[in-house]
């Protein structure tokens, strides 16, 4: 991994420990293992580089969440597997935590990237379920949009539970409870 990366990934994981006043420029450098000079010459300070790990750290839950979304099958299966995935519960979701930082919310550009992985992450699951809904599989009491932020306050209200009671259980249950309110419909003869 070359400097501005080391730089970039070392913030992405402070920021998501310790938020943006607890990343410090000498936290950012000792993770990094780099000194004040190479970290000056990449970037023009914690602000830059900052962007770059909330920019870094959106499109890498963009691609997680793509990879199995974005997949053949039917709806259920492909919410199913966003829910299911594998997760460090404990530790949160990166976005999320993102999203309760005063400074990163404050900020427009710091929040606007966070602000359109989370659009994006409600919009393409609103059109799953569209789908799911077109296709007979959901009942038709649904309706998308909602489904979707239900699906999404679901993931990060299970990060919070799961935080909270210092297990990942919770979070397990709330993904489980969701699931079976959105289990397809069968068939009445």
């Amino acid at each position: 991994m070359n400097t501005p990366d080391r730089l970039v990934e070392a913030t992405r994981e402070l920021l998501w420990e310790r938020g943006y006043v607890g990343t410090s420029p000498k936290a950012i450098q000792r993770r990094a293992g780099v000194g004040q000079g190479s970290m000056y010459h990449h970037f023009g300070g914690k602000p830059d580089l900052a962007l770059a790990a909330v920019l870094r750290t959106c499109a890498q839950v963009r691609e997680a969440a793509g990879r199995l979304l974005d997949t053949p099958g039917t709806a259920y299966g492909r919410i199913s597997a966003y829910l299911l995935r594998e997760r460090e519960v404990l530790r949160g979701c990166p976005v999320g935590r993102l999203t309760m930082d005063p400074e990163i919310v404050a900020d427009d550009g710091l929040r606007a990237p966070v602000e359109e992985t989370i659009g994006w992450l409600r919009g393409r699951l609103t059109e799953i379920v569209q789908e799911g809904l077109d296709a007979g599989e959901f009942s038709p009491d649904l309706v998308p949009a909602e489904t979707a932020a239900a699906v999404v306050a679901t993931v990060q209200g299970g990060y919070v539970l799961a935080r909270a009671s210092g297990s990942p259980v919770a979070f397990d249950a709330a993904v489980t409870g969701l699931l079976a309110l959105l289990a397809p419909r069968t068939p009445t003869a």
